[in-house]
């Protein structure tokens, strides 16, 4: 058995087991419900509320093979790929250590190219 942090453990999986972020629940299901998803989204606040969970998430949902969706599957290989990190599709950036002009430079020629295997490049 390996060990693991209890809050990766019990990280939510989907946007029904999240809690004490309903408004963000909510507008999230309902533009993924309505197929009215934005360009982009800006997840932010303090340590430990939820932004990469809240955001790796919506990655499963755009890119769930019965999607988009407002409940992913967690079971198809994108859904997989997300939830284990090692999806080409999603790039997730720390704001607190890539905060350089070459950073965003090297991130704006990333995001132009077409997703690898799923719907969304996110």
């Amino acid at each position: 058995m390996e060990y693991q942090v209890s809050a990766r453990k019990h990280r939510p999986m989907t946007f029904a087991e999240v809690t004490g972020q309903t408004h963000v629940v909510r507008t999230l299901t309902n533009a993924l419900a309505s197929g009215r998803t934005a360009h982009a989204y800006l997840f932010s606040g303090m340590r430990g509320v939820g932004k990469t969970t809240m955001a790796r998430i919506l990655a499963k949902a755009l890119n769930c093979e019965k999607g988009p969706t407002p409940t992913p599957c967690l079971a198809c290989v994108s859904c997989r790929e997300i939830g284990a990190g090692m999806s080409f599709d999603v790039m997730e950036i720390d704001g607190a250590s890539s905060n350089s002009v070459d950073d965003v430079r090297e991130m704006r020629e990333t995001v132009k190219t077409a997703p690898a295997h799923g719907r969304y490049r996110v």
